[in-house]
């Protein structure tokens, strides 16, 4: 079972790595490269509508985002914006910030907000395929 915040990130698609309270989606809308949406998988509105399991699992979560990306895009700053303005489940944009540019299938990522807050205006929209293709690489990384 699935939510409509997952769904608008592209799940199934997307996906990167699921723990048991949280998926890992690519988030198609690139501000910096390696961006992801943590998407929790209970019926919560409101942060502190999760349960204490969730915010357990929330730490296994974040852990695997963390090394994922730490060795994908060798971030310097990571940010976890909580942004529940337009879909309302519980989720997390995860940014990788860093300076300069990142290269990735053929686009070029620079965290334009950089060494600011992150510039969400500014960004790379990938095509369906493309988020998909960068969520199995991910997914392929993650495993391993």
């Amino acid at each position: 079972m699935t939510n409509p915040t997952a769904r608008k990130f592209g799940f199934p698609t997307t996906l990167v790595a699921e723990t048991e309270y949280w998926w890992v989606l690519v988030r198609p809308q690139q501000p910096t490269y390696g961006a992801l949406v943590l998407v929790c998988k209970e019926e919560a509105k409101a942060f502190s509508e999760l349960t204490s399991a969730a915010f357990s699992d929330m730490k296994r979560a974040v852990d695997g985002i963390e090394a994922l990306l730490r060795h994908t895009v060798a971030y310097e700053r990571i940010n976890y914006l909580m942004l529940m303005m337009v879909d309302p489940d519980v989720h997390f944009h995860v940014l990788p910030r860093y300076d300069g540019e990142r290269q990735y299938g053929g686009h070029s990522f620079r965290d334009a907000g950089w060494p600011g807050p992150p510039a969400l205006a500014s960004h790379v929209a990938l095509s369906e395929e493309e988020a998909a293709a960068l969520a199995a690489d991910l997914a392929a990384r993650w495993r391993s």
